[in-house]
């Protein structure tokens, strides 16, 4: 594996100490995000989560993907999850313990079993096995179908969607924006077996957004949870791809600000 030394000055804070336990390349990721009013966000939330907002609302957020360069430090690859598609729905929240801005996850659906297992096992997600379908129609237009597998209610997502290529102003992510937002998020929360606050801490390799089109056929993920979307078009982005670095779970607690550290990346291409 080729190491170099990763690059830093485009996060607000240092990286998290020690070194990662797993990494794995998204690619051609559709952003679609719906504001929803705090307080319908909040009842959702764990009790030591708290909404981050964007113009005075939260966010839901649908990510459908496909993911691979799959690699858990230390052990060989895993048997059949060499690439798959993936599909979250998630909000934008801070920890009362240190104000962390970070991503929670009220559902995760994987068309590998064994990756739904381990994520549910080790990084307590609410991951389930789903029959997913990734159609690739031309070089950043795709056609993206998830139905959940042993569910009590039909849980399904599909939708065809496009990105439209590069854009500078997105490509800089500047603070305040709401790009900036969803984006620059360090961890992901969850919380243990036993009811305590958990995190593993994310690095991303670039995050280079672009605008996006997409004709959502059928969205099945919000009811699922109690939500109804608003009757509005949602905010669309696309991202052609990005390497992300993940750190082993830990308890959510008050810590001194971190500093700097050396980590060994492979590139992303």
């Amino acid at each position: 594996m080729q190491e170099y030394q990763l690059r830093t000055s485009h996060r607000p804070r240092p990286l998290p100490s020690g070194r990662w336990a797993m990494t794995q390349r998204w690619n051609d990721l559709l952003f679609a995000h719906w504001p929803i009013p705090v307080a319908q966000m909040a009842a959702l939330l764990p009790s030591w989560l708290e909404v981050d907002t964007y113009q005075g609302s939260a966010w839901l957020g649908v990510v459908p993907f496909w993911l691979d360069r799959i690699k858990i430090r230390g052990l060989p690859p895993i048997p059949g999850a060499r690439s798959f598609p993936d599909l979250n729905l998630r909000t934008y929240v801070r920890d009362e313990f240190t104000g962390t801005p970070g991503v929670y996850c009220f559902s995760l659906d994987a068309s590998n079993l064994l990756a739904v297992a381990l994520a549910r096992a080790y990084y307590h997600l609410p991951y389930y096995w789903s029959e997913m379908r990734l159609e690739q129609r031309s070089e950043r237009e795709f056609a993206f179908y998830s139905r959940r597998r042993f569910s009590s209610r039909q849980v399904i997502f599909n939708a065809r969607y496009r990105g439209l290529g590069p854009n500078v102003s997105l490509a800089e992510n500047r603070g305040g924006t709401f790009e900036h937002f969803v984006t620059e998020r360090s961890c992901l929360y969850s919380s243990n077996r036993a009811g305590q606050p958990i995190r593993a801490n994310l690095h991303y390799v670039s995050w280079p957004l672009e605008e996006a089109q997409a004709e959502i056929e059928r969205n099945d993920l919000a009811t699922a949870i109690g939500l109804e979307l608003p009757n509005l078009d949602p905010v669309l982005h696309y991202s052609r791809r990005l390497a992300v670095y993940v750190w082993p779970r830990e308890l959510v607690r008050p810590v001194l600000a971190g500093r700097p550290v050396t980590v060994a990346v492979s590139p992303s291409g």
